[in-house]
């Protein structure tokens, strides 16, 4: 199927996909502002940079969309109907190096909870999550 935008349409509206800050990681850092947690963000120091970081606790937590980070059995995580073999390719790396990622931050000694985009839709399951993850 082709796309329904051309070319320089589809590729300007990738480019505005933001990797930092995006509306989910910054519902779940002002959930711990509310909380009552202080964190460091995106600390390049560790494998992966996380997006939110604990460094006396020696915790990190991922916020992933589920589109980018194909969160299992997600709606959100669909596959785009234009270059499908392209984006199996883009999403099996993207799969394949946040699993390397944790892996090498639980080597460190680093634990680390992954909260999802829709997630966030039951804001109250997440605060007892990141509570009980943090605490």
């Amino acid at each position: 199927m082709t796309d329904r935008f051309d070319r320089q349409t589809r590729s300007l509206m990738m480019a505005a996909v933001r990797s930092k800050n995006t509306s989910p990681e910054l519902a779940v850092r002002k959930l711990l502002s509310v909380l009552g947690f202080r964190y460091r963000l995106h600390y390049a120091g560790l494998p992966g940079k996380p997006d939110i970081v604990f460094v006396r606790m020696r915790k990190v937590i991922f916020v992933h969309g589920c589109f980018w980070h194909r969160h299992s059995g997600c709606a959100l995580a669909s596959v785009p109907q234009s270059r499908t073999e392209f984006w199996k390719r883009k999403f099996e790396a993207n799969v394949s190096r946040d699993e390397r990622t944790l892996g090498e931050l639980e080597a460190a000694g680093w634990h680390a909870l992954v909260v999802w985009q829709c997630e966030l839709k039951n804001i109250a399951g997440v605060a007892e999550r990141l509570k009980s993850f943090l605490l």
